[in-house]
């Protein structure tokens, strides 16, 4: 009569397995979290640490599983005769090709049992692999589910394969690993989840522009008073400043054309003397926007705000939009960077009469003009 062995219960559902994939998830949550926060805010010390902790973590995972692995490795082998019931080419890119065997192992001392494995066969040696046929495995006794092919057994065992019939048994004695179970798998995905949010909640003020820590007043929203030279009336200014970068937007009437606006604008996003080095400086009628460059990264290529021609400004433009047949502008834009190694302004006006551009050198020489017609 054939004896049934049973699947082993899941062992990934333990307290101890829960609590391990839990910290397993908010390891992988919390890196993958850290390295795109730290490439959003240039946060160069949290992108390194989202690369450096779970190859720690791996580490300690590795070394805390070598006596496991060491008393698993001195567990004494069973050898037994198996029948091959069939077999599958999982695919051949070369020459040892990953064979999927069903077997039904017939063991000396217990019931016979069916068991599933993969084993790379290499293409010479298939044809000696058939269906019916009796091959010689190995296995651990406390986990016959990772049998495996003997490929040279030595000779007592080869004759007694050569001169072995085996009959197949019930599917329903197939033994397999233990599944990971439920509890296991949404362990990691809790810790996953609260992994990655605990980095969003950390640094959500440099991540979202705003700083809710108590820092002076240059890190918060604050609100001042300035004259505008063309109505002679006082109106209002809004300027926010983070670590990343800086905005200042005008009241209703207030233009950045009129004399003395961007220098000041300029200083309150600087701190007045503090020498913050910008990647890009982007001027609009009522909206100054300023990207600074990251701290402790030399080589970006940044430079000193204070220093662009701002009163070459008003000129730069009006000489897009006359010179260059835009008409009228109805929209005007000027952008300063560096990227390419010297600073450029480029001016962009809109009209009536088409889009007209011109750029212009550090010094505010006009250097190349365009002008595109509708």
């Amino acid at each position: 009569m054939t004896t049934t062995t049973h699947t082993p219960p899941a062992t990934h559902n333990t307290p101890v397995a829960c609590a391990r994939g839990l910290l397993t998830g908010g390891v992988v949550g919390a890196s993958l979290a850290a390295l795109v926060v730290g490439t959003v805010v240039e946060d160069a010390p949290l992108f390194v640490a989202g690369l450096v902790v779970p190859t720690v973590y791996g580490l300690l995972l590795f070394l805390a599983g070598m006596p496991r692995r060491a008393r698993e490795a001195a567990v004494v082998h069973r050898t037994a005769l198996a029948r091959i019931e069939s077999l599958e080419a999982v695919r051949g890119e070369s020459s040892d090709v990953p064979v999927r065997f069903e077997l039904t192992v017939v063991p000396d001392d217990g019931p016979a049992f069916r068991v599933g494995t993969t084993q790379d066969i290499n293409l010479v040696d298939l044809p000696d692999y058939r269906p019916r046929g009796v091959v010689v495995v190995e296995y651990p006794p406390d986990r016959p589910w990772r049998v495996r092919i003997v490929k040279r057994p030595t000779p007592p065992w080869e004759d007694r394969a050569a001169s072995a019939g085996l009959e197949p048994v019930s599917a329903t004695t197939t033994v397999a690993a233990p599944p990971e179970g439920c509890a296991f798998g949404f362990a990691v995905l809790l810790g996953l989840l609260l992994g990655a949010a605990a980095v969003v909640l950390l640094f959500r003020a440099d991540l979202f522009g705003r700083d809710d820590s108590a820092q002076p007043p240059p890190s918060v929203s604050s609100t001042s008073s300035s004259t505008s030279s063309t109505t002679s009336a006082t109106a209002s200014s809004t300027t926010v400043v983070t670590s990343a970068s800086g905005t200042v937007t005008l009241g209703a009437g207030q233009s950045f054309l009129d004399k003395g606006e961007l220098g000041r604008a300029v200083d309150s996003l600087t701190k007045g003397g503090d020498a913050r080095q910008a990647l890009t400086v982007v001027v609009g009628e009522r909206l100054l926007s300023v990207v600074f460059a990251p701290t402790g990264a030399p080589q970006t290529p940044a430079f000193d705000p204070r220093a662009l021609p701002y009163d070459r400004f008003p000129a730069l433009v009006d000489e897009a939009a006359t010179a260059l047949g835009a008409g009228s502008p109805q929209t005007w834009q000027i952008t300063a960077e560096r990227l390419t190694g010297s600073l450029v302004i480029r001016v962009v006006v809109t009209g009536p009469g088409g889009t007209a551009s011109l750029e212009a050198d550090g010094r505010g020489d006009v250097v190349r003009r365009a002008g595109t017609a509708r």
